[in-house]
């Protein structure tokens, strides 16, 4: 194929799109399935039982698709299962699933992966994350749609992050984040909402008033963390502190950051 770089390494067994690009240096394993407009431009290996969606573009010295980090993988198979139109920048390294995890790696679409972020075996990405350079996320953590963790960060395994959320920079998170949460300082704390995440994406005035309210009665009410959750959920109309709501009261391995 005239789009295949000659100096490729295409393994046998390998599924490649025609409409596919696979650059100078690039390594292609056998159980790959590249879909039509992917491209990898240079230095690229992907490998494993690695499926990538259409129009997904990697840069170079990426290692997409090699096997966990993790003491316990003894070989069993597993997957990891990038979407659509992803941007995976130089230096990234995504890891396939473990047994203890289901056995899948999956990364959403229109993701933006920067410069040496590592995404650990049976992460859950959603669409439109935003990993800045040098983030790292451990295995089995689950971010939902739209989450942007700033560079240099680490979010601990098993960790939860909810749709909307944003990570400051160099900062450690622990435990699970609330949808639409603004958490920093280098041992991660929830200090308020994505505010300005919120407005980008045009979401109501009246929407942005109730989830502040939600916020202050979750940081001052009476009772537990989870009974002011509860109270919430039986007083709110809205829908995205119903959200929040749901996100706090699901079974979590983790505790919550919550609110200074």
């Amino acid at each position: 194929m005239s789009n295949i770089h000659p100096s490729a390494v295409i393994e046998s067994g390998a599924q490649i799109d025609p409409g596919a690009t696979v650059g100078p240096f690039c390594i292609v394993g056998p159980d790959v399935s590249l879909a039509a407009g992917v491209h990898l431009k240079s230095h690229v290996v992907v490998t494993g039982r690695t499926q990538i969606g259409e129009d997904t573009v990697i840069f170079p010295f990426s290692v997409i698709g090699e096997i966990p980090q993790d003491l316990k993988f003894k070989g069993e198979a597993s997957q990891l299962i990038i979407g659509k139109r992803n941007r995976i920048r130089e230096h990234v390294t995504m890891n396939s699933g473990t047994e203890g995890g289901g056995g899948v790696t999956r990364v959403g679409d229109d993701g933006l992966f920067m410069a040496g972020c590592h995404i650990a075996h049976d992460a859950i990405i959603g669409d439109r994350c935003i990993i800045v350079n040098s983030v790292a996320i451990a295995g089995h953590c689950v971010l939902e749609d739209d989450v942007i963790v700033g560079g240099l960060s680490g979010v601990h395994q098993f960790v939860r992050i909810g749709r909307g959320a944003i990570i400051g920079a160099v900062t450690m998170v622990t435990n699970d984040v609330i949808p639409y949460g603004l958490v920093q300082a280098p041992r991660g704390e929830l200090d308020g909402l994505n505010l300005v995440g919120l407005k980008r994406r045009g979401v109501a005035r009246g929407d942005i008033t109730a989830l502040r309210a939600a916020f202050q009665m979750l940081a001052q009410g009476e009772g537990t963390f989870h009974d002011r959750a509860r109270r919430l959920r039986d007083e709110t109309t809205s829908d995205y502190v119903r959200e929040i709501v749901e996100f706090i009261v699901a079974d979590s391995d983790r505790h919550f950051l919550t609110p200074r």
